[in-house]
């Protein structure tokens, strides 16, 4: 039986590099090499969307709230053995006003909505991973990306990340921190490079295979 699992999030998950901004090819996004390592009893799901948010419709942009889509995506993906949740970097535009609090507010309502929806094997729900991203780094100031972001994100993806912990621990789902083992790239300091992909696969296969072989 082949285990599902579900990578929902933002650009880091779509793959977008930041050099050129195109896609990273498979073999070198994170979900891919997730495939890689983990082999053929398992099936990764690639579910990333660049600008997608946790919680804020963005007025700039249509179909980016995560929260509106999570329900019918996990409805037409199931059965679903585990849905890895990577997001929070859009939410700390400044044009969405968030503190670091709110963001992590944002990400456990969207974890909430899988709940109770019996899209897991056999009527369960299915076990979920947060993942707080690596924090954007503090010299997107000076890229171009800093005119999409605004003031103070790289403070507050820093600053919500012990606010997401709590809460994920409260709420009984998975968490791990990625920015304990990785940082974002250097051309705009928030998006993964290829190395970025590489630790980022890495640091998963470990947890899901914890994850799972404890689900049974």
């Amino acid at each position: 039986m082949q285990r599902r699992i579900l990578c929902f999030g933002d650009s880091n998950t779509w793959g977008y590099n930041a050099e050129d901004e195109s896609r990273f090819e498979k073999g070198v996004r994170w979900t891919s090499l997730l495939q890689d390592n983990l082999g053929e009893e398992y099936d990764i799901i690639e579910e990333g969307l660049s600008g997608r948010t946790a919680s804020c419709d963005d007025p700039l942009f249509e179909g980016l709230n995560g929260y509106s889509y999570i329900y019918p995506c996990i409805m037409s993906h199931r059965p679903l053995d585990l849905i890895i949740i990577t997001l929070g970097t859009n939410d700390a535009k400044e044009r969405f006003a968030l503190t670091p609090l709110n963001i992590a507010m944002g990400i456990i309502r969207l974890a909430g909505r899988v709940k109770n929806t019996m899209t897991g094997r056999d009527g369960k729900d299915p076990e979920i991973l947060i993942v707080a991203p690596a924090p954007i780094g503090p010299l997107y100031k000076e890229k171009n990306a800093f005119h999409s972001m605004g003031r103070e994100s790289d403070l507050k993806t820093k600053e919500m990340i012990p606010f997401l912990h709590t809460m994920a621990k409260e709420a009984g789902y998975h968490f791990i921190s990625a920015g304990n083992h990785l940082s974002m790239g250097e051309v705009d300091h928030m998006h993964l490079n290829a190395e970025g992909h590489k630790k980022m696969a890495e640091l998963l296969e470990k947890k899901v295979r914890e994850i799972l072989k404890v689900r049974g």
